[in-house]
């Protein structure tokens, strides 16, 4: 019984949790135009994002070992090439992770 309590009490508080994070800014800003800064993060955002996705997916990257960093280009070049081709951040984003994690399950590179 107490977990089933803890349960409804924990999806209740993220329920609240979000319904506010939604609400909030029309709170705040209403009809009215929100503050320069923030569209400058609101437009700048996405591509920091990438950008530490990026950093973070080649910090452990092995260069001078087989398979030479090779699944990680090929994919940056896979997301770069569709960014640029169909200006879509989550398109990019999850047909990079689909590529990535395909290249690395398959070991595609094992013959190196």
């Amino acid at each position: 019984m107490a977990d089933t309590l803890q349960m409804l009490a924990t999806i209740a508080v993220i329920t609240l949790a979000t319904f506010a994070t939604r609400g909030l800014p029309f709170l705040c800003f209403g009809s009215k135009e929100p503050p320069a800064m923030l569209l400058t993060i609101e437009k700048n955002l996405p591509p920091m994002i990438l950008l530490l996705l990026v950093i973070y997916c080649l910090k452990d990257v092995q260069w001078l070992a087989a398979p030479y960093g090779i699944p990680e280009l090929l994919t940056i070049g896979v997301v770069a090439g569709l960014h640029l081709w169909k200006r879509n951040a989550m398109l990019s984003i999850f047909a990079g992770t689909g590529l990535y994690m395909a290249l690395i399950q398959l070991n595609v590179f094992s013959f190196l």
